[in-house]
């Protein structure tokens, strides 16, 4: 298997997770970009213990987490008094119980250290302004990627890592619908060298209310805070696009009454841009002979559990464990799909089931929000929900 190339479509976290533990392998990689060049929106990620775990397999761990914020812990705030409830301890914590850190970054400051890794092993390994277009199978046991300015590029086994508006994906098995779920992000990022001392800390802090939600917590070494917030009840007017510009007043309006530190927040913010967080119906498989797809283009999911960028790098690592296992890719690919599938529709289920518990109506007040947290944020429904997540090893899993 040395000798056989692999074509990624899809320059991002999980392409390049994928190429780099193929390289690693021996493998042949080559990965096309759509963009111009391999770069990331600004926004920040929770990388947890599973991820860095996963990273450390694929040699850029250590790169990572000099650019990162350790976090010390999680905490529950209310949405109008801001009551806190402290979530779990992060830190020292977190590498006692699993090994690795739990860690907040900037999600460029990830792409990058994924992209320099995949250079250094084969410099000439990607390719920018490579939109896929299509996808053909031939009857030698060859996968042709198509782009869109007409080349064409011949491999023995094709990932499709082209995110939530796959090509590959389409190729493959069809069109997908867009599944609006009525909520809307409002993002931003916010230089912390202009907010008070109070949001200086290392904690990943939610706030939670009746149909919505704020997360904010420190990136890129304490300088930026990234800056979240979601509600419920929204409209969504453009289904081609996920994303669009919006108006700080705008993000202002639709969380007034909420928190003063809120609103004190957002007073800093440089700008907002507001995103609709759909999702595609689950695929019975993601193989069709040599192909197969990878991370958002088969397992899209809601922000709410923190692991939609941890489960595509764990997709790439188990991809080139499987590959190298077997020798025969189809068998190979359907082994991916059998051990990755179930796993991250779980994660996709688990990240739908906290909408209700960081929206629902009995956050309304703080009575019955101290009765509703207490049961659904003990120390015991916390470890029934992340441990089986954050204990995952992508190199001893069996495949």
């Amino acid at each position: 298997m040395s000798k056989t190339k692999i074509l990624i479509a899809g320059g991002g976290i999980g392409g390049m997770s994928a190429a780099i533990a193929l390289l690693q392998r021996g493998f042949d990689v080559e990965v096309f970009e759509q963009a111009p060049e391999v770069r990331e929106f600004g926004a920040g990620i929770q990388t947890s213990p599973n991820g860095n775990r996963a990273l450390n397999s694929l040699g850029v761990f250590e790169n990572l987490h000099r650019l990162a914020n350790p976090s010390d812990a999680k905490e529950i705030r209310l949405w109008n008094t801001g009551k806190t409830w402290p979530l779990f301890n992060l830190g020292d914590a977190a590498v006692r119980k699993y090994g690795f850190p739990y860690m907040t970054v900037f999600r460029p400051d990830l792409l990058r250290v994924l992209a320099d890794e995949v250079k250094r092993l084969k410099p000439d390994a990607v390719y920018t302004g490579a939109r896929c277009e299509d996808v053909e199978q031939t009857d030698d046991g060859k996968v042709h990627l198509k782009l869109a300015d007409g080349r064409v590029f011949t491999g023995d086994i094709l990932v499709g890592a082209d995110g939530v508006h796959s090509k590959v994906r389409q190729a493959l098995f069809g069109p997908a619908e867009t599944l609006f779920t009525g909520m809307i992000a409002w993002r931003t990022l916010i230089p912390m060298e202009k907010l008070p001392e109070k949001f200086r800390r290392s904690v990943a802090v939610n706030w939670v209310g009746p149909g919505g939600h704020v997360v904010h917590y420190p990136i890129q070494g304490g300088s930026l805070l990234n800056w979240v917030g979601t509600l419920e009840g929204c409209q969504w007017d453009n289904p081609s696009s996920w994303t669009a510009p919006a108006d700080i007043e705008e993000c202002r309006a639709a969380f007034a009454g909420w928190n003063e530190e809120i609103e004190e927040a957002l007073s800093y913010a440089p700008s907002v841009t507001k995103w609709a967080l759909c999702g595609k119906p689950q695929l019975e498989g993601w193989v069709k002979g040599r192909a197969t797809l990878l991370g958002d283009a088969c397992h899209v999911t809601l922000p709410f559990l923190a692991q939609g960028a941890v489960h595509s790098i764990e997709d790439g690592v188990v991809l080139a464990r499987c590959l190298e296992k077997y020798s025969d890719p189809e068998t190979a690919l359907q082994r991916f799909d059998a051990v990755r599938r179930p796993r991250t529709y779980a994660m996709v289920q688990g990240s739908s089931d906290n909408t209700s518990r960081f929206h629902n109506p009995a956050l309304a007040t703080v009575e019955t929000a101290e009765e509703f947290i207490s049961r659904e944020w003990q120390s015991n429904a916390i470890g029934e929900r992340y441990d089986w997540l954050f204990t995952y090893d992508v190199d001893t899993i069996p495949v």
